[in-house]
């Protein structure tokens, strides 16, 4: 169901977003609101989507156990160079992917240090 009116939603300060209640939305590419009954899974999840969730799982360990002032250096440096991401998630980002000479493209541009090699 799409609705056209999707700014009443916003004007409670949701963002109408993924699952609320037995609901799923998203906003389409035209800005219209959609949702629809959220449905359940057919089967259990796959050996892959249950590593890869214990993946995310130790990552957000990992962010939690780092230190407020480098949790802070991450999202300066998203601001600082205006990356349409939080901290946590260019973070994620790094962990998963790997990519050095990026990262240290960031830091040099937003004149921090994130990796402490």
């Amino acid at each position: 169901m799409k609705l056209k009116e999707p700014h009443l939603f916003q004007f409670l300060g949701w963002n109408t977003q993924g699952d609320l209640g037995p609901y799923t939305f998203y906003t389409s590419k035209r800005g219209a609101l959609v949702f629809f009954i959220k449905a359940p899974p057919t089967c259990p999840p796959s050996i892959l989507q249950t590593r890869q969730r214990m993946k995310f799982k130790a990552l957000a360990s990992y962010w939690k156990s780092i230190t407020q002032v480098d949790r802070d250096n991450w999202e300066f440096a998203t601001k600082k160079i205006k990356l349409n991401l939080t901290g946590y998630n260019l973070f994620t980002w790094y962990h998963t992917v790997g990519d050095r000479p990026t990262l240290a493209t960031i830091e040099r541009l937003a004149n921090v240090t994130l990796i402490h090699d």
